[in-house]
Order: structure tokens, then sequence, then C-alpha cells
């Protein structure tokens, strides 16, 4: 009963959800390009707080725990669990003022309204999963820029969606290039739950009242471990706090 129930507000969600994106890209581009990158990111800020209200028409609500622990004016690295793009629009306005900055697909750069942009534009980093050597100069940038700046980058070592919300195996290689480039920075696990369930039966029709809760948990200094102890203890408190 709720899948028939959802086509027809799945239907008005995705009207309001295009129009937050087109409405906003306009307004991203005068930002950036007038008034500079504190101006953007604001906006980008306020995209996504208007797409998480166009979520509430599915009955989609959010809780973040222990997002007092999270160290201030330091570089931040956010390794989470993915299971959907809503993990994004969630994580970029409630972390809003730690600058997160994305290691995305490059697919994901063009083609979007406001997404594609922000993508380009604010900061984050677009890769070739198909071509390795490509990517380690970019996340190479993002740590060093997270470094300089006090931002915050954020990766889903899984390296794709989790369509049940089961954990996959984490893959290294990125976490190790930003904290190899940001050695002041703080490694901030988070676990993400029931974020998979609004797209259970894929992309149309959407879940419906879901509430999607992200744990934070307690930062680990990268100059305080080897990497392969960090490693493990930042994969052991994500997979910890995923409730299956």
């Amino acid at each position: 009963m709720q899948k028939i129930i959802s086509y027809p507000i799945s239907v008005i969600y995705y009207l309001f959800f295009g129009l937050t994106l087109l409405v906003f890209h306009p307004i991203q581009w005068v930002c950036f390009n007038v008034f500079g990158y504190h101006a953007h990111k604001v906006s980008v800020d306020y995209l996504n707080f208007f797409l998480l209200r166009c979520t509430n028409i599915l009955g989609t609500t959010y809780k973040f725990e222990n997002i007092e622990s999270i160290p201030k004016n330091v570089p931040l690295i956010f390794v989470s669990n993915h299971q959907s793009m809503y993990d994004i629009i969630a994580m970029i306005w409630f972390f809003r003022r730690f600058h997160c900055k994305f290691v995305s697909k490059k697919e994901l750069g063009s083609g979007i309204p406001s997404v594609s942009f922000n993508l380009r534009h604010g900061g984050s980093v677009l890769i070739d999963r198909k071509d390795p050597k490509q990517a380690i100069p970019a996340i190479k940038g993002l740590g060093e820029y997270i470094e300089v700046n006090n931002r915050s980058a954020v990766i889903f070592p899984e390296g794709t969606r989790s369509k049940t919300g089961k954990p996959k195996e984490f893959a290294q290689s990125g976490l190790k290039i930003l904290c190899k480039y940001a050695p002041s920075a703080y490694v901030v696990p988070v676990s993400i739950n029931n974020s998979w369930k609004v797209v259970k039966y894929g992309f149309f029709p959407l879940g419906l009242g879901n509430r999607l809760t992200f744990v934070v948990h307690q930062p680990i200094a990268v100059k305080d471990y080897e990497f392969s102890e960090l490693m493990e203890i930042t994969e052991k408190a994500v997979v910890q706090g995923i409730k299956i």
C-alpha cells in the first residue's frame, strides 16, 4: 500500500526538487562570479536546506547525533558509509560550518542544474573511477586544500552506495592520500542509517516516512596513529554504528 501511495507523492516531490535545482543554479552563478567563494558557499548551504525541506514531502526526517564533538578550526576528514544521495544533502546542511568538500565521480560534474556547478566550483574534486592515476593528484589537491584552509573533506570509502544498508568493504587509498596531505586533520567517522530506504524501490517511487540518522563518532587525530591503525579504528566505528 505504501508503494502505491508513494507514486503521486513522489511526483510532487520531484516537481519541487527539480524547481529548487533550477532556481538555485543562477543564484549560485551570480554568487560565485560576482561575490566570490563565501557568497557561493552560503547559496549552496541554502540550496541543500531547501532540498531537505523537499524531502519532508516524503515524510523524511533527519537526526544528527554528537555534532558538538567535532573539533573546530582544524582540517577535518569525514569518513562515512554511503546509502543514497540524501547522505550528501544532509551533510552539506548540518555540517555547513565545516565547509564540506566531496570526492565525487566525474559524471556528476556536468548536466545536473546546481549540483554540477557546485561540484566544479565549490572546492570538491571529480575523479574518473576508471583512471586511478587521475584520482591520486585530485585527492592530493583536496588534502592540501583542507590543510591550508581548515575545511573538511567527505569521503565514502565503500566507493558506491549500499542498496540494502549493509556496509561494503572500505577501500583505503583515498583516505590514505587525504591523511598524508592533511597531517593536522582529524578523521571523523560517521554512521548513516535508513538513507537507503528512501530509494528502496529505486528512484521512483520513493520510500515514505523514513527517519535518517547520522551518528558522529569520536574524532581521531591523524598525527596520533599509524595509518593502518587509524583505518582500522575508523572502519570499526562506522560499521558498528550501522543498524541493519
